[in-house]
C-alpha cells in the first residue's frame, strides 16, 4: 500500500513524509511489525527521466515509498506551496544501518563493482561493528542472472535489501521481482556505495545544507556529469515553471502537475 501522504509532483509520485516518520516506518517494516516496503529517492535526474520512461515512472508509482532524496525536488514542491524534507537516501540508508545493527537485523548489499561493495561492507563493519552484513554481491548481472540473485538474498535472511545500481535498473529490478523477493525492505541508493567505500568524498555538511551537493559531485566527475546536469536541470526548471505558470493563470495551488 502506497503512502496516504503521497503528492504528484510534475507527473511523478513522491511521498511527504518527515524523516522520523520514514526511518520509523522502514524499521517497523525491516521489524516485520508492519508490511514490507519498497523505497526509493526522488532527485531531479530521475523525476526528468521518468517523465519519458513508463517503465521508471511505473516503478515509482509501484513502490510504497517515494522519499525526497534531492533538495531540487524539495525546491520543487517548495514552489507549489507543498512543505517537504529532504531524506538523502545515503543518510536514510546509513541510520537503517545504526538501527539494524542495535536490533540486530542482517543487511544485504547489491551494487557497483566487487571491490566497491566489498569496501563498503567493509566500512559499514567498522563503524558499526555488530552489523550483520548478511550478504553483499556486485550489480553487473544479466536478467538471466536475476534468479540466482533473488535466491541468494532470499537465503541470506537480511531484513534490508540496499540496492546501488543505477536508474532505471534497480527500479524495475525490484518492481519485476518484488513478488519472489521475501526481504522485509528493498531500497534503491544508486551510487552510495561509492561514497560510503571511500571511492568518492561526500560533500561538507554545509554544503549539503544549501542544496548544492550536485555541484561538489559534478566538481568530483565532471566528463560523467557534466552532460546529464545540464540537461536534466535545465529540463527540471522549464518544467517547473511552465507548471508554476499555469497553475497560476487558473488560480489553483497545492498540486504540481
Amino acid at each position: 500500500m502506497v503512502s496516504s501522504e503521497r503528492a504528484s509532483l510534475l507527473g511523478c509520485s513522491v511521498d511527504l513524509l518527515g524523516r522520523a516518520e520514514l526511518l520509523h516506518r522502514a524499521m517497523e517494516a525491516g521489524l516485520g511489525r508492519a508490511p514490507r516496503l519498497r523505497i526509493e529517492g526522488l532527485n531531479v535526474a530521475k523525476l526528468v527521466d521518468a517523465r519519458r520512461d513508463l517503465e521508471l515512472r511505473q516503478a515509482l508509482a509501484h513502490a510504497e515509498i517515494v522519499h525526497v532524496d534531492g533538495q531540487g525536488i524539495a525546491l520543487g514542491l517548495a514552489a507549489f506551496g507543498i512543505a517537504s524534507e529532504r531524506y538523502a537516501g545515503i543518510d536514510l540508508m546509513q541510520d537503517l544501518c545504526a538501527q539494524a545493527s542495535r536490533a540486530e537485523l542482517g543487511v544485504y548489499l547489491l551494487g557497483a563493482q566487487p571491490e566497491i561493495v566489498a569496501a563498503t561492507a567493509q566500512r559499514l563493519r567498522q563503524r558499526w561493528p555488530s552489523l550483520r552484513i548478511a550478504g553483499q554481491r556486485d550489480g553487473y548481472f544479466g536478467r538471466d542472472e536475476e534468479p540466482a540473485v533473488i535466491d541468494a538474498i532470499n537465503a541470506s535472511g537480511a531484513a534490508f535489501l540496499f540496492i546501488g545500481i543505477s536508474s532505471p535498473k534497480k527500479e524495475i529490478f525490484v518492481r519485476d521481482n518484488w513478488q519472489r523477493l521475501t526481504v522485509p525492505v528493498a531500497m534503491g541508493v544508486g551510487g552510495s556505495f561509492d561514497v560510503l567505500s571511500g571511492r568518492l568524498r561526500r560533500a561538507p555538511r554545509w554544503v549539503q545544507k544549501i542544496g548544492m551537493e550536485w555541484l561538489f559531485r559534478l566538481c568530483l566527475e565532471p566528463r560523467r556529469l557534466l552532460m546529464r546536469y545540464v540537461r536534466t536541470n535545465a529540463v527540471y526548471a522549464w518544467l517547473l515553471a511552465r507548471a508554476w505558470v499555469s497553475l497560476r493563470s487558473v488560480g489553483i495551488k497545492g498540486e504540481a502537475r
